[in-house]
């Protein structure tokens, strides 16, 4: 009782807020114009042809929907016959799916936003869109969508799962009734034992949660990409140094300017290649740079370099693995902010030593593999990150072998990849016949 009490107010505030929602990204769309369009497909209304037996997985926003690409590969190749289907929530999400299988789209694979959690919208999905198998990447917990996939015998997977100490805080106000919320959720694919442990508190039976490690592991680069990121070095400058801050938000991008503006007395040829996280903050922070002083190419504007240019900005989407095979030492982004980090393990690929700040609950169990090989280092402020560059910077020996101790970890964890298909063809195989609704 207490459940559908709940279940009710929850859709009738969503429905009542409706209008401030779109209001919302209306307003983020003077910014990042294409969130005012497509709006539609937020409403459950797709414009897709009617799918039948259809793989769908849900990636929230860039960064999943990066993990998520390996996994549709495999899926295309291991399930031949079933559309699969990709929704992504923000348009960042939506561009980088687009980007990586513009030549499938409409054939095999297809792509739409994800509908609002409300009944109406995720009917009028329902009627167009026929799933055999739900897979939400990571966490994604939505009521009404659960239910709806209940009600018609859709089973529901999460992917690569984990579950942050801030989320966990954040479901744990709910109490029991995450229990009831989380009751659909078919298996759980966590990322490791930690993230299973706090799936099991929030209510999903232990016997539907399994640790298969996590898929990030199993990111696959592309064979050129080496040779591309010498040849944009060589476009940067192949005498000169190249320190790469990425996935950087507000406020980290001063700090590197600080740290940048400490270190070019010691190295004057030294080049900063930095990458804003969003792309709607690409101007600012190309106007912080100015205003700094820096003399600057932007990569959108396909600005050559200078012996004198101090910042290359790569304000463009999709490059961030060709930025890293162009660099000599990696700082990501996110860590310096309560955002919990970003990847780690696309510059450990490639052979880079990865330096971070201290927020990194998003990726707890990735850095302390890093750290504890000597691949990566956390540094805790500002002076820190300078202090370790110095380092870093003055010894080519020291950086070849961080590098190589950080690749040592990605190449030594793969195979998580193939342990989730498993999962995945256990319940594709068992899903009861669909019934219309």
């Amino acid at each position: 009782m207490i459940w559908r009490i709940f279940l009710w107010v929850y859709t009738v505030l969503f429905t009542c807020l409706l209008p401030v929602v779109f209001f919302r990204l209306w307003v983020r769309s003077l910014r990042l114009p294409a969130y005012r369009r497509r709006w539609l497909e937020r409403l459950g209304i797709v414009p897709l042809p009617p799918l039948e037996e259809v793989m769908w997985l849900h990636a929230v926003s860039v960064g999943e929907a990066i993990a998520a690409i390996p996994l549709v590969r495999r899926l295309n190749q291991q399930f031949p016959k079933s559309p699969i289907l990709i929704t992504t929530t923000t348009p960042t999400g939506s561009e980088r799916v687009q980007a990586a299988f513009k030549d499938m789209l409409g054939k095999h694979i297809y792509h739409c936003y994800l509908p609002y959690d409300l009944p109406f919208t995720l009917n009028t999905f329902f009627k167009r869109i026929k799933p055999k198998l739900l897979i939400l990447m990571e966490t994604e917990i939505w009521p009404n969508l659960l239910q709806a996939c209940k009600a018609r015998q859709l089973p529901v997977l999460i992917a690569n799962g984990r579950l942050s100490p801030v989320s966990m805080r954040r479901y744990q106000r709910l109490g029991r009734l995450m229990h009831w919320i989380v009751s659909p959720i078919s298996a759980v694919a966590a990322q490791s034992a930690m993230d299973m442990a706090r799936f099991a508190h929030l209510g999903v039976a232990s016997d539907r949660i399994s640790d298969t490690g996590n898929i990030k592991f199993d990111l696959q680069l592309p064979p050129y990409l080496q040779d591309a990121g010498m040849e944009l070095r060589q476009e940067l400058g192949s005498e000169r140094l190249i320190w790469i801050a990425a996935s950087t938000h507000e406020t980290e991008e001063a700090i590197a300017l600080n740290v940048y503006q400490a270190l070019k007395a010691r190295f004057p040829q030294l080049l900063l290649f930095l990458v804003p996280r969003h792309p709607d903050r690409f101007n600012k922070v190309a106007h912080l740079c100015t205003d700094r002083g820096f003399t600057i190419a932007r990569r959108s504007l396909k600005q050559q370099t200078m012996p004198n240019t101090d910042i290359y900005l790569g304000d463009t989407m999709g490059e961030l693995p060709l930025f890293y095979a162009s660099s000599d030492v990696a700082f990501v982004g996110g860590s310096f902010v309560a955002v919990g980090g970003h990847n780690l393990l696309e510059p450990a690929a490639l052979g880079l030593p990865v330096l971070s700040g201290p927020q990194l609950f998003n990726f707890v169990a990735i850095s302390e593999m890093l750290v504890g090989a000597k691949g990566a280092t956390i540094v805790n402020d500002e002076t820190e990150l300078e202090q370790c560059l110095v380092k870093l910077l003055t010894s080519t020996e020291l950086r070849n072998t961080q590098g190589l101790q950080a690749k040592k970890v990605v190449e030594e964890n793969k195979g998580a990849l193939d342990k989730l298909l498993q999962v995945i063809e256990r319940l594709w195989h068992q899903t009861p016949p669909l019934q219309a609704k």
